[in-house]
């Protein structure tokens, strides 16, 4: 029943101990969400806990888990439902925003509401109707603005560069819609920068150009108005067999750091808690879904991306083992801090929410 709460599920054995991970770390099962997409933690009504959203792409419902003072589990509820591809949730001011494909939606002082949920106001409803890339990350930046990218409509084509392959922005009340970056083919993560408020965002490359081109993209946007390259050039040296010819890839902001083609690189956050050590202080953790068409699967990991001021410097996988001997068990979709400071991790294949932790007794990185 809409609004209900149960205590997290606890689902079929899932086999943890293949993840591979730094010394020191260990991973656990937090609370099984079905198809648990985007996270978002909202502080919870009473008793000093959080709520944690959990988005979802393919059966049209939004959850919320309580999480106690101490981040254990406990009732999950479901708080929406009947939503098209509601994967973003984004938490601000007592409010949950939902994405819906053509719709943003809010539902208002969610935290109080839990058990009988409100119905979504809707804050905007013009956006692309296109199911393909449709499904939308949604985050306030630093600035208040709601940051809402919408996709191509294809594997490629040249849209409307105002309307699609883009990054727009909003105000709370869904008002003053505007375009920010341009020649996003398909954005389904971003974060910003915790010192310089610059906006990272993770781009998918297109397809069918081979195993091992092009690569997925990490961006950054320093100021609104910069182009990233889409259609015409991918990954910012491979120009496009159809669009090519007509710009080159000089004219365009490069990535920030080429990731694995294919990849499917989804949520990504700065991490800048300092439970897990000071090695991960300030690394952008990505979380890579899986490649759905290579002949060798790659990805179904959560990467790191490690910074020297803005400049990328290091690429490396931080956990893998969700493909198993060419099988997925697991697909990473979002990463997210916890509040205190452990790392979230959302899969939708498993539908579950896991949590990555020191491993008490062993040394940290």
């Amino acid at each position: 029943m809409l609004g209900s709460g149960l205590l997290a599920a606890q689902p079929r054995a899932l086999p943890l101990d293949r993840i591979e991970l730094p010394p020191g770390m260990r991973i656990e099962l937090l609370a099984r969400v079905p198809n648990a997409r985007q996270m978002a933690l909202g502080p919870a009504a009473q008793g000093g806990g959080h709520v944690l959203y959990v988005g979802s792409k393919t059966d049209g419902r939004v959850h919320a888990l309580e999480l106690d003072a101490q981040g254990r589990p406990g009732a999950l509820h479901v708080i929406a439902q009947g939503l098209r591809m509601p994967v973003g949730v984004a938490w601000r001011d007592g409010d949950l925003y939902i994405s819906a494909v053509e719709r943003i939606v809010r539902l208002e002082r969610i935290a109080t509401r839990l058990h009988i949920p409100p119905a979504p106001v809707v804050v905007r409803s013009d956006l692309p109707r296109e199911a393909s890339h449709g499904w939308r990350f949604i985050a306030f930046g630093p600035d208040g603005w709601l940051y809402v990218p919408v996709g191509a409509p294809c594997n490629i084509c040249a849209p409307d560069p105002d309307r699609y392959a883009a990054i727009l922005r909003m105000r709370a009340d869904g008002s003053d819609l505007q375009t920010y970056a341009r020649g996003v083919r398909n954005s389904v993560g971003f974060d910003w920068h915790p010192e310089t408020s610059e906006l990272w965002f993770t781009d998918n490359g297109r397809d069918h150009l081979g195993d091992d081109a092009p690569p997925d993209e990490l961006n950054r946007a320093p100021r609104a108005g910069l182009h990233f390259g889409y259609p015409y050039c991918h990954g910012g040296t491979v120009p496009d067999p159809r669009y090519g010819g007509e710009r080159s890839c000089s004219e365009f902001t490069p990535p920030a750091q080429a990731l694995g083609a294919h990849v499917a690189a989804l949520g990504m956050r700065f991490f800048t808690g300092a439970t897990l050590g000071p090695a991960w202080h300030g690394r952008v953790f990505i979380a890579e879904h899986g490649s759905w068409n290579r002949s060798r699967p790659v990805g179904y990991q959560v990467s790191t991306v490690r910074l020297e001021g803005s400049r990328a410097v290091a690429y490396e996988p931080f956990a893998s083992g969700w493909l198993h001997e060419g099988q997925a068990w697991g697909r990473p979709a979002d990463v997210l801090m916890a509040p205190d400071g452990t790392l979230l991790v959302s899969d939708d294949l498993a539908g579950a929410i896991y949590r990555i932790r020191p491993d008490e007794g062993r040394r940290r990185p």
